[in-house]
């Protein structure tokens, strides 16, 4: 008897650290999500609806394949009225980057009037019902109405053509060296250096002997770094030189003390911009 209940104590302490491991798994999996998925949410300026949200959300698809169909909007309010309200929306579902206004109704007005906003959080969660993946943006409650308030573009603004349709795509222009996406890799640059398309510059002349044939540039410094307006947060600069470049929500910044002695990196980064926000000083 007692070697039975040795045995079912060691079975249900077994079950209960695998409950608890697959949960800090899953917990641990949201949340690599949430900050290395390098999705992006940028609130634009609703001009369709009364109580419209409109927004565009950008994220790497081929990393993390989604139909993304739900938004969810839900303001957490401890120190003021109402204490919590959230929104639920469903729409068409997006498999890549998309814009979008959606009428988020009444409701949404009184979440937005709510008192004590200066002291609450909002927390924007667009998701797919089908594939279970969700991604996360929480705002200080101020913050977010200020978003709302100085938003300029629209969702048309967006389009590739003056079009009233809530799912317009957002146009990035383009430049031969950013190639589309390899199965297994995402985007790549095609540029010589990077052995992905070695054999294909070798065809054409160039590859990795050309390289070394060519004489080295010679590294150096840069003055001064900064970003123009215009940046669409395609997280091309910071996958190149992280240590300089910091891809937010709804921009670009130079992080502080930034390292310019990488000249040629900083140029790198500066001509796979595909907007061209990229501006520098040489030393």
């Amino acid at each position: 008897m007692t070697t039975s209940f040795i045995a079912l104590g060691i079975a249900l302490v077994l079950v209960i650290g695998l409950v608890v491991s697959l949960g800090f798994m899953s917990l641990g999996l949201g949340v690599l999500d949430k900050f290395f998925g390098n999705a992006k949410l940028n609130i634009l300026k609703s001009n369709e609806y009364d109580h419209g949200f409109a927004f565009s959300f950008l994220w790497n698809s081929a990393k993390s394949p989604a139909k993304i169909d739900t938004l969810k909007v839900e303001l957490f309010n401890p120190f003021g009225t109402p204490k919590q309200i959230g929104v639920t929306k469903s729409f068409d579902s997006e498999s890549e980057s998309f814009a979008r206004e959606i009428d988020m109704g009444a409701k949404f007005l009184s979440l937005l009037g709510a008192k004590g906003m200066d002291k609450a959080r909002v927390q924007v969660e667009l998701s797919s019902s089908k594939d279970g993946r969700f991604f996360q943006f929480e705002y200080p409650g101020s913050k977010f109405l200020n978003l709302l308030k100085n938003a300029k573009k629209t969702v048309s603004d967006l389009s590739d053509k003056d079009t009233k349709s809530t799912a317009a795509r957002i146009p990035i222009p383009a430049r031969s060296f950013i190639a589309e996406t390899v199965p297994g890799q995402g985007v790549q640059l095609a540029i010589p250096t990077n052995p992905t398309f070695e054999a294909y510059f070798a065809n054409q002349g160039g590859g990795a002997a050309a390289v070394a044939d060519a004489p080295a540039r010679e590294n150096f410094a840069m003055k001064k770094v900064w970003i123009a307006p215009g940046c669409i947060v395609c997280n091309a600069c910071e996958d190149i030189y992280p240590e300089v470049f910091d891809v937010q929500a709804d921009n670009c910044v130079i992080r502080p003390n930034p390292p310019l002695d990488d000249g040629l990196r900083i140029e790198e980064a500066a001509e796979a911009c595909p907007v061209e926000v990229i501006k520098f000083e040489v030393a």
